[in-house]
C-alpha cells in the first residue's frame, strides 16, 4: 500500500489545484466523511500540523491536510518529522499533499514520496494556449476570434484556474453562440478585472515613472482591500510569490541558463511572463529583491501582532518600501 503523501508543484495552479481536489474526492469516496484542513509552512510549525495528521479526527473516519509552500519546510527537525511519519503511515486514513509553486521541495522528503503521487504541473506551452482558450469556449457554446484570445491571454495570469475563471465572466455577459472580440475583451476584462497581488506586481513593475507608479500601485491596492475577498496576509503571500520568481529569473541570467528551455522549466513560458520578469529585473536588482522578500516577511509579522487596526498602513508602507525605496526600509513616509 502507498504512502499517503503527495507531492504537486510547478507553476500551472489549475491542474495542479484539479490534482488536490482528486485526492480529497478519492478520499471522501474510500472513507466518507472527510476532515480538510490547509496550512502554509511557516505560519504554523510543522511539529503542530504533524500532530493534527497523526491524531485524525474524533468524528470523521480520515482526514486530509494540505501544506501550501512546502519548499519552506526545510529545517532538519522538521524534514525528519515528516520523513519520520512516513515510515509507518502506510496504513494511516490520513494523508498528506505537499504544494509548492516551485519545482522541488528537500529531497530527504521529496524521495519519501511514491513516484504515482507526485508531480510537475508546468505552464502550458504557447502553442497549447489558444487551443485551450478556444476549446474552453466551444465547450460553453460559444467563440472567440484569434485577436481576442490573443488579448485575454496578454491579461489574464498564465493558467488554468484564472483563464477558466476570467472567461467565465463572458458567459454571463453574453448569449450563447457569441463569438468574443478585442472590444468584448477590453470591456469586460480591462475594465471590470479584479485586481491580485499579481496585478499590483504588475503594476509596481511596469514602465510608468516611478512616482505614478507608486500612485497606481497604491490605488490597486485601495481596489484589492475594498474587495470582501480581501485578506492582508493573501496579498502579502501573492506578492512573496512574484519576488520569488523574480529571484529565479536573477539566478538564470547570472549563471547564463536563460535559454528558453531553462525560462520554461522555471515557470517563465509565456510572452507575459518574460516581459514582466524581464522588466522587473531592470527596476529591482538581485539585492534588492532579497531586500524586498525580508520587507514581505517583517510586514507579514507586523500584520499578524498587530490587528486589523493597522493593517492598510502596514501594506501602504510596504509598496512605498518597493516601489520608491526598491527594498530599504523606513521609519516614516517621505515627501514624495
Amino acid at each position: 500500500m502507498d504512502i499517503p503523501l503527495y507531492l504537486y508543484t510547478g507553476p500551472e495552479f489549475g491542474e495542479r489545484n484539479a490534482a488536490v481536489q482528486a485526492v480529497k474526492d478519492a478520499m471522501k469516496k474510500k472513507y466518507g466523511v472527510l476532515d480538510e484542513y490547509l496550512f502554509y509552512a511557516g505560519d504554523t510549525p510543522v511539529s503542530g500540523i504533524m500532530t493534527v495528521l497523526q491524531s485524525g479526527s474524533l468524528f470523521s473516519s480520515a482526514c486530509c491536510i494540505v501544506l501550501r509552500a512546502a519548499e519552506s519546510v526545510k529545517k532538519k527537525e522538521d524534514v525528519d518529522m515528516i520523513v519520520s511519519w512516513t515510515k509507518n503511515a502506510a496504513e494511516s486514513t490520513s494523508a498528506l499533499v505537499l504544494v509548492s509553486d516551485e519545482v522541488s521541495i528537500d529531497s530527504k522528503i521529496e524521495k519519501c514520496v511514491p513516484p504515482s503521487h507526485k508531480k510537475i504541473f508546468w505552464e502550458m506551452f504557447d502553442d497549447r494556449k489558444i487551443p485551450w482558450i478556444n476549446d474552453f469556449f466551444r465547450r460553453n457554446g460559444y467563440s472567440v476570434d484569434d485577436d481576442a484570445a490573443e488579448d485575454i491571454l496578454d491579461m489574464v495570469e498564465n493558467n488554468t484556474e484564472e483563464l477558466r475563471s476570467e472567461c467565465s465572466r463572458f458567459f454571463i455577459l453574453f448569449p450563447k453562440g457569441h463569438t468574443v472580440t478585442s472590444p468584448d475583451v477590453d470591456a469586460v476584462l480591462a475594465h471590470n478585472r479584479e485586481e491580485t497581488a499579481f496585478s499590483l506586481f504588475d503594476t509596481m513593475a511596469s514602465g510608468e515613472p516611478v512616482h505614478h507608479k507608486f500612485e497606481l500601485s497604491l490605488g490597486v491596492l485601495q481596489k484589492m482591500r475594498l474587495s470582501k475577498d480581501s485578506s492582508s496576509v493573501m496579498i502579502i503571500a501573492g506578492l512573496t510569490s512574484c519576488f520569488r520568481r523574480l529571484e529565479v529569473w536573477h539566478k538564470l541570467n547570472a549563471s547564463g541558463q536563460n535559454d528558453d528551455f531553462n525560462l520554461k522549466i522555471n515557470g517563465f513560458s509565456s510572452r507575459k511572463a518574460k516581459s514582466q520578469y524581464s522588466r522587473a529585473s531592470q527596476i529591482w536588482s538581485p539585492g534588492q529583491t532579497a531586500a524586498i522578500l525580508a520587507e514581505l516577511s517583517s510586514a507579514d509579522m507586523d500584520i499578524r501582532s498587530g490587528g486589523t487596526l493597522v493593517e492598510d498602513v502596514l501594506l501602504q508602507k510596504l509598496v512605498y518600501e518597493i516601489v520608491i525605496k526598491k527594498g530599504a526600509s523606513c521609519a516614516e513616509y517621505e515627501n514624495v
